[in-house]
């Protein structure tokens, strides 16, 4: 996510930081390039322009040019311009009616009947209770994809019976959520490979309908600036409440994020960042802004292990690794916790760069190569598990097969462990020892 205009913002901070005595040409030539990379990310030129603008009034301020970390004012300044830019921070949804109604809208492919299953989800999550109504009735598939989201999170779905309209589905679904004791309507709508008028006088008889208390916007992040456009269509005919920026797992640009609240005066409430119910979270702006700087999102991070990890596994492998006795049966556990906290790639983009080299990134990491080791381990038997030096030649040519490997798998995951052994023994037996533990 972002890593195009992450690593060029970064490669303008570390310029600044090699130069010997910040003038105003080095800073306009700065502002130059982080002009240029949000640019190139896609920011929208009404959103570039006046940003611009203002980091460039405070950076050629006094206060910076005599300051004696020039560089690290600059990257405060851009980071409170970007916090500022992002806007406030999204909040839960606010849901009076009974039944209260969330109607989704936005363009065909934007992700919308995957985000009613992800607020259902969260919602259920709340103590509510969700009913998805299938209000797609262009596409062919759309009505059979929101059932099977339903069943994947447990919530009922209302489905269009033969000769209904959008808006005969709307009044049954409003009066089956009060006679079936629902609070909450998610109502999935039909998209278009663009607007037209025929997309919007639909949703504008569907709001008549159903009154409702939220109208969410969902747009690809993907997109970039076609979001933001189609964004502020909707905006020009409907109330919009907020904004739900979808696949931001995937490699996103960062314009549609950087965009969209100010082209489309709509504020961003959520963000999809990947295909499980659960990877639906509050936007906020400033975690997002120091994500784009390279700073990480290390409350994020710390979030994501206190919801998915299980704490007391946590502390008996930490023992386990402290006491020197982490067997391969441990490590197979320990990378099923890892698996917990979503894609590692996922995992190493909330973690702050470090130095010229960056942190790892997802193309450095071969999650295959996890899946086969945790392969390799459920092919030995537990002995063999707490003690790899029993594996000889033969053994190791049944695990292969059992695993789907190869034997020089075998050996690099052996290899691996020893090396990590040794690297125990030292921190246990040396540093510690020298700091008197």
């Amino acid at each position: 996510m972002f890593d195009g205009l992450q690593d060029k913002l970064q490669g303008v901070f570390r310029r600044l930081k090699g130069e010997g005595r910040v003038s105003e040409d080095v800073l306009k030539r700065a502002l130059r390039e982080i002009r240029l990379a949000l640019l190139e990310a896609d920011v929208h030129f009404r959103v570039v322009k006046p940003f611009v603008a203002r980091v460039s009034e405070r950076a050629l301020g006094a206060d910076v040019l005599q300051s004696l970390t020039p560089a690290q004012q600059v990257v405060r300044i851009v980071r409170d311009e970007l916090i500022a830019l992002l806007g406030e921070d999204g909040r839960e949804l606010e849901l009076a009616g009974r039944p209260a109604v969330i109607l989704l809208c936005g363009l065909q492919g934007s992700g919308k009947t995957t985000t009613a299953g992800k607020l259902a989800r969260r919602l259920a999550g709340k103590g509510r209770r969700p009913l998805l109504v299938a209000g797609d009735l262009q596409r062919a598939a759309a009505v059979e994809q929101l059932r099977q989201v339903g069943a994947a999170v447990d919530v009922p779905v209302v489905e269009p019976r033969a000769g209904e309209s959008v808006s005969d589905v709307a009044a049954r679904a409003v009066a089956e959520a009060r006679s079936g004791a629902f609070d909450t309507l998610i109502f999935d709508t039909a998209g278009r490979l663009h607007v037209d008028a025929e997309l919007m006088a639909e949703l504008e008889r569907l709001a008549k309908v159903l009154a409702p208390d939220e109208v969410l916007f969902v747009a690809d992040s993907m997109t970039g600036q076609d979001a933001v456009k189609s964004a502020q269509e909707f905006a020009r005919s409907m109330a919009l409440t907020g904004v739900i920026l979808t696949k931001l797992d995937g490699d996103t640009r960062g314009g549609a994020a950087l965009s969209i609240r100010t082209v489309a005066q709509v504020p961003i409430r959520f963000l999809g960042v990947g295909e499980k119910a659960d990877d639906l979270e509050l936007f906020r702006g400033e975690r997002m802004a120091s994500r784009i700087l390279g700073m990480g999102d290390v409350l994020s991070l710390i979030e994501k292990a206190e919801k998915g990890l299980d704490r007391a596994e946590s502390e008996r492998l930490a023992e386990r690794l402290a006491s020197r006795q982490f067997t391969l049966e441990d490590l197979r556990d320990h990378l099923r916790q890892l698996k917990r906290l979503g894609p590692i790639s996922q995992v190493l983009e909330m973690l702050p760069k470090a130095g010229p080299m960056g942190r790892l990134d997802a193309s450095m990491v071969d999650e295959g190569q996890l899946v086969r080791i945790e392969a390799i381990i459920d092919s030995m038997t537990p002995r063999e598990r707490r003690y790899p030096k029993v594996l000889g030649a033969s053994r190791k040519k049944r695990i292969a097969r059992g695993s789907g490997t190869r034997v020089q798998d075998i050996n690099q995951l052996l290899k691996q462990y020893r090396t990590m052994q040794r690297m125990m023994k030292n921190v246990k037996g040396g540093w510690l020892k020298k700091l008197g533990a």
